[in-house]
């Protein structure tokens, strides 16, 4: 059982790894405003980002609590 708990403990941190990695960058600041306001306005880009940051929630919380489980089987 422990082995299980530790491989699907890596594979969600990977998994939250590729999350916090697949979000844009919040500091793109006044540079975004330019020639890339296409990008910046679309709603594509932001349901994207919604999703992720709603995933990457999911998936930090899913690590604490198998980490945490982890922790009390062992000792």
């Amino acid at each position: 059982m422990l082995t299980v708990l530790m491989v699907l403990d890596a594979i969600v941190a990977i998994v939250l790894i590729a999350s916090i990695l697949g979000q844009e960058a919040k500091s793109a600041g006044m540079g975004g405003m330019g020639g890339g306001a296409d990008t910046v306005f679309s709603s594509k880009a932001r349901g994207m980002d919604a999703l992720l940051a709603r995933v990457t929630v999911v998936f930090a919380t899913l690590f604490a609590v198998i980490t945490i489980v982890i922790a009390r089987m062992v000792n």
